[in-house]
């Protein structure tokens, strides 16, 4: 059996989910793809089955009642891929913002480099963020500061989304504690890991944003992550993390 599984949640990405199958399922290492799709209105998830019968064995896909969100979207993806025992389990988006063809360097990273996580990350090397206005590469940027200041990690792109996790990782990680949806799940994840003494590394990354289709941030997100942090670390002091 193939030891990766990249896991794409998907809500109306009809634009860009043949692509972005056919991408990853093109690269050199045989990677699998699980869509976790909320029962998108505009039926993402049946061009995902219309495109197993080409890919049968290496593409996968659950779909959800309703839109719930990305944290719960993921945790339902890495339960589904430890009860399969995949030892590599990769986060990304659909839209191309993360670039198929750096799945291999977070492999790389974790497979030969030493990484319990490997996060593709925008800011290690700078700012490599492509199409995106300044207000966003600021907000996005400082957010990670922000975080690095109020958690002590030392990470400095903290609500990345494109990722590689170690089986190990998910296994010691209580995923049934994961309530948070946004920007604060990322956060949450790479916290959790960092407290359970988990190796972390960045890859750098150039990020470009969407050309199809439309981003699911919002206001709610946004103010999920900034209490959320605070949350994790008095949690963390409290030890009821």
């Amino acid at each position: 059996m193939n030891d990766c599984i990249v896991i794409i949640p998907t809500y109306n990405e009809i634009e860009n989910i043949e692509s972005i199958v056919r991408a990853v399922l093109s690269q050199h290492k045989p990677f699998h793809l699980l869509i976790i799709d909320d029962n998108s209105p505009d039926f993402t998830a049946n061009k995902v089955v219309a495109l197993q019968e080409e890919f049968p064995d290496r593409l996968f896909l659950e779909k959800r009642a309703k839109k719930s969100g990305l944290g719960t979207a993921y945790v339902h993806g890495f339960k589904w891929a430890l009860e399969r025992k995949y030892d590599f389990i990769f986060e990304m988006d659909a839209d191309f913002s993360h670039n198929p063809n750096d799945l291999e360097k977070l492999f790389d990273a974790c497979h030969f480099g030493g990484a319990d996580l490997a996060i593709g990350s925008r800011y290690v090397t700078g700012v490599n963020v492509v199409n995106w206005p300044l207000s966003r590469v600021l907000m996005s940027y400082f957010a990670s500061v922000y975080v690095k200041f109020i958690t002590g990690m030392k990470i400095h792109d903290a609500t990345a989304g494109f990722v590689c996790y170690k089986r190990e990782v998910l296994e010691k990680i209580n995923l049934n504690k994961i309530k948070f949806v946004g920007y604060a799940f990322q956060i949450e994840m790479k916290y959790r890991t960092y407290c359970a003494k988990f190796e972390i590394k960045e890859v750098p990354i150039i990020f470009t944003d969407r050309t199809k289709g439309v981003s699911k941030m919002s206001n709610a997100i946004i103010k999920e992550a900034i209490l959320g942090v605070i949350s994790l670390r008095l949690k963390k002091l409290f030890n009821t993390l």
